[in-house]
């Protein structure tokens, strides 16, 4: 890795970006790191301090800068990151959001834009884990927004130190800094950051939360008081996945051909409300590939209705649905019925359906009504009708190709990408 002209950053600065990695990445460091550089000063001090560990533990660290096109003078704040990437050593490239921004929550749709980008990027560039500049001002900030919208146990342990998202594992080693502490470093280098107008804008959630805190103040609740917080949430946040980790394996967590989920009814039944309700929402989320489980009102209301014995309620882009002894969890169909991708391609985040020979004219998508229709003996396949809706199929324009699940000996191969073990494991990694 090419010297960096800057000089090192200060001794707490390294000190907490290597307890941070470490603490991120209990297996060691990677072989190569990303780092996002907006050119703000968190993501600049990061980015500083992150290139002198890097080079101490050798691992090929690229910075990436995303230029969403918000406001005029990003392409130059973008240039600036781009200066200073150059200045500590690091390849360095420039993402854009091309798509613009629809109407909705526009901090909301940034991030995930974002994210997105990114992710698509250390795809290309073979990279697994990126490192963000959040403080414990932005941990803090983050327990205020989730109290404002009633969170549990879990959402108040706000951001951790490594999440996994998108195909990509998120570090965040500055949790335990604060915001104004980097300030003061990079003053000391005379190192300069561009400030986002945003971030004093109070039509915007996280800037209410901002002028919150410094209220608070006073009564002694501050940065360091709700990260704490944040890290006590987290302990009991463990305690209670290892807790529905143990329910899957006690109500017998199967997948069948369809990739339904079945679960023992009178086991869930029997369970604490909110390990029940942790586990269903966890599968749920993989189930439909959002990364975020659905609200608990409207959980507790399909659950409630489904270990009553109901046949279907729709929560998530799924259904839970009793089925004899057991509850069902499927893919609703209607939430999959405009997804489309070639033969080989990963469908529904689930499945790879390949077939044999020319594709040429193929699609994949979701079998649908009407496609079971055209599948008459599909009942000896032992599945459900909403499952085999709810699954791949070969197409040809509007013609039925093949149905591998639904008419056994079609040509084609339908594989699932995980099974029961992986959907009970991953209620663990929250």
């Amino acid at each position: 890795m090419p010297a960096t002209d800057l000089p090192p950053p200060p001794p707490d600065l390294r000190a907490a970006v290597a307890a941070g990695m470490t603490r991120a990445l209990p297996g060691g460091p990677p072989d190569r790191l990303g780092v996002a550089l907006s050119g703000g000063g968190d993501s600049v001090a990061l980015s500083w301090a992150l290139a002198d560990w890097a080079r101490a533990h050798g691992v090929a660290l690229s910075a990436v800068t995303v230029d969403h096109g918000l406001r005029p003078g990003s392409a130059d704040e973008a240039a600036r990151a781009g200066v200073l990437a150059a200045r500590l050593g690091l390849p360095h490239s420039v993402l854009h959001w091309e798509d613009g921004p629809p109407p909705g929550n526009l901090q909301a749709l940034a991030r995930a834009a974002r994210q997105r980008l990114i992710a698509a990027w250390t795809a290309d560039c073979g990279i697994g884990h990126v490192a963000l500049g959040h403080t414990r001002d932005d941990q803090a900030e983050t327990v205020l927004l989730r109290l404002a919208r009633g969170s549990g146990v879990e959402g108040l342990t706000a951001m951790r130190p490594a999440r996994a998202l998108g195909g990509v594992i998120w570090l965040r080693p500055l949790l335990d800094v604060g915001r104004a502490e980097l300030r003061i470093a990079l003053r000391a280098a005379g190192l300069d950051w561009d400030d986002d107008p945003s971030n004093a804008d109070p039509r915007f959630d996280r800037v209410k939360a901002r002028a919150a805190l410094a209220a608070l103040a006073p009564l002694g609740i501050d940065a360091q008081v709700l990260a704490d917080t944040a890290a006590r949430m987290a302990e009991a946040a463990d305690a209670l996945a290892r807790a529905a980790h143990d329910l899957a394996g006690a109500a017998n967590l199967r997948v069948d051909a369809a990739g339904d989920v079945r679960l023992d009814r009178a086991v869930l039944a029997q369970a604490a409300p909110d390990t029940r309700e942790r586990l269903v929402g966890h599968l749920l989320g993989r189930l439909s590939g959002n990364p975020y489980r659905p609200r608990r009102a409207a959980l507790r209301t399909a659950l409630a209705a489904g270990l009553a014995g109901h046949a279907g309620t729709t929560v998530h882009g799924c259904v839970i649905a009793a089925e004899g002894s057991a509850l069902r969890l499927g893919r609703e169909w209607r939430a999959v019925r405009h997804l489309v991708t070639e033969p080989g391609a990963v469908w529904d985040r689930r499945w790879r359906l390949e077939a044999p020979g020319d594709t040429t004219g193929l699609h994949v998508a979701a079998l649908g009504p009407q496609g079971l229709a055209k599948c008459p003996g599909w009942p000896r396949t032992g599945l459900s009708r909403a499952g085999l809706m709810a699954a791949p199929a070969l197409w040809r324009g509007g013609d039925l190709v093949a149905a591998p699940l639904a008419r056994p000996g079609d040509a084609g191969t339908a594989t699932l990408l995980h099974d029961a073990r992986a959907l009970g494991d991953g209620v663990l990694f929250h």
